[in-house]
């Protein structure tokens, strides 16, 4: 770790003036595990609902340390070729194609097979150096001569295999790739594994990680965080509509309204020119927050009575 980055997570309220800085709000739970996480070069595990700010604190963390931001997306079936690197293909086509014509210069002063042979084997270890490899994500990462922010978004989202895969980086944050040998960064990266808790990840993962678990922020956070986000709201409307989706939150709902549906929410009142929230406006733009037909049907009836009660709390 340099000097810089050390000098900017010398403590957890530094570590909180650059996730601000960075325009993310953070809740000192957040502040206390990046530190801990950066400090004891350990991944941080960052579970919690969708909306939350999980992604978000990968991109700020970036922002602040002026690290370079490597994110890669799970999915089913993501495999290595995806994830760690490969080989161009064309650039070794093209090379083969080269090599067909130089091959008699080769071979010219040869007497034997086997000196034949161990020039065309010189020749095509060639094939697999370096020059020939594709990084990807994790191995970006890895090669990074100042450090960097991995994000591994959605982890839930791959199979367990690949999860068993990512193990030795997470555990030494070095890579083996069969035809060069194994590959450990200088610098090891600050790596931030998201989780939406579609599935459970397994103890020796969790066992590798520190762990942050983000949910749905309490009003006064929240209303820091739309003033940061949305800047012309006024102060009574941030009010107002934090107030809305805090009792929405309360509702049993298939979707929750989260910070990411609260921030677009309020940059839509602040569109239409709104300066407090009235039951038509609200009516107007629910479907900003919700997201499914069902949960539409069974806020619609109580509009009334929620914009009353966030306006006058």
């Amino acid at each position: 770790m340099n000097q810089i980055i050390s000098d900017q997570i010398a403590s957890i309220e530094r570590v909180e003036a650059g996730l601000v800085s960075a325009g993310y709000i953070p809740s000192r739970q957040i502040c206390t595990a990046l530190f801990l996480a950066i400090r004891l070069q350990k991944p941080i595990l960052v579970e919690g609902p969708a909306g939350v700010g999980k992604t978000e604190l990968a991109k700020a963390t970036s922002q602040f340390l002026d690290l370079p931001l490597i994110r890669m997306q799970c999915y089913d079936g993501l495999d290595e070729s995806k994830a760690l690197y490969e080989w161009k293909y064309g650039k070794q086509l093209l090379y083969t194609q080269i090599l067909r014509d130089k091959l008699a210069s080769t071979f010219a002063d040869t007497d034997t097979m086997d000196e034949a042979m161990t020039r065309l084997g010189d020749v095509g270890e060639m094939f697999f150096s370096e020059m020939f490899l594709e990084p990807r994500p994790l191995l970006k990462a890895l090669q990074q001569p100042q450090g960097s922010v991995l994000l591994v978004d959605e982890i839930d989202k791959a199979d367990e295999e690949f999860e068993a895969f990512l193990l030795e980086i997470l555990s030494d944050y070095q890579v083996t790739i069969p035809e060069l040998g194994p590959f450990r960064a200088d610098v090891p990266p600050i790596v931030l594994l998201t989780s939406n808790n579609t599935r459970d990840l397994g103890d020796a993962m969790k066992r590798r990680c520190l762990h942050l678990h983000i949910g749905y922020p309490e009003a006064k956070l929240e209303e820091r965080i739309i003033e940061t986000r949305v800047p012309g709201a006024q102060a009574s409307l941030r009010k107002q509509l934090v107030n809305y989706v805090q009792q929405l939150r309360g509702l049993d709902l298939r979707k929750l309204p989260s910070v990411s549906e609260t921030i677009d929410w309020a940059r839509a009142l602040l569109l239409m020119h709104a300066t407090e929230l009235d039951a038509q406006l609200v009516a107007d733009t629910l479907n900003v927050l919700l997201k499914f037909e069902g949960d539409m049907a069974s806020v619609g009836p109580k509009v009334g009575e929620l914009t009353y009660k966030a306006r006058e709390a």
